[in-house]
């Protein structure tokens, strides 16, 4: 009787375990986004994105947000579709490509012998949300790849409120996306100085 009972205990422990399985939620896909497509442009000045680097404990597919002070959240169902530090860089490079008006991109790492005249590196210090907002910290560069010397460097900070005023993971994507075309443009602006500034030195000569 012992072993009867150890059976059927055992068959229901597993029909249990089998049941909760296959209630669990699916799991919810996102992608951060670029703000526009990129429309057919000139090849100059060439771009090149990358490396781009994130937080270790933004490294993984969950979605990840302060729930209070210190203490983090991660999503168990709310996932990114590819790895964050790739569609940082691939959306931040399509960015660029708009707002410089350049179809000449390409993404670290590239072959030496095709260097672009701009590279551009950013280390992201913080990618978070809470008390219903979004806020990017960001050390970016851009660089020169042929030389690895740097034109122009700075520590970027931008924030903005979560569209229900709450942080709920879903409205993650949209808000860091626009946070990352925010970074974009400062990025294009130092871009656009440092080409001024060649123009003007090459029309001196």
């Amino acid at each position: 009787m012992t072993s009867t009972l150890k059976k059927i205990a055992g068959c229901l422990c597993l029909s249990l375990w089998l049941t909760a399985c296959g209630s669990s939620p699916p799991s919810n896909f996102y992608r951060l986004t670029p703000a526009v497509v990129p429309t057919p442009g000139n090849q100059q000045p060439s771009l090149g994105i990358g490396p781009v680097d994130i937080p270790e404990f933004l490294d993984r597919n969950a979605m990840v947000y302060t729930r209070d002070g210190n203490q983090l959240s991660i999503t168990g169902t709310e996932r990114w579709a590819e790895p964050l530090d790739i569609g940082i860089k691939r959306v931040v490079g399509l960015n660029l490509s708009q707002l410089l008006h350049s179809e000449n991109l390409r993404f670290f790492p590239w072959d030496v012998r095709q260097a672009p005249d701009y590279g551009v590196r950013i280390t992201v210090l913080d990618l978070d949300a809470s008390d219903g907002r979004a806020t990017l910290v960001a050390d970016w560069q851009v660089y020169s790849p042929g030389n690895g010397s740097v034109i122009s460097r700075r520590i970027s900070q931008f924030s903005r409120p979560l569209a229900s005023g709450q942080t709920v993971p879903a409205e993650l994507p949209a808000a860091y996306s626009a946070l990352l075309y925010q970074l974009s443009e400062t990025v294009a602006a130092a871009i656009q100085a440092e080409e001024q500034q060649r123009a003007a030195a090459n029309g001196a000569q």
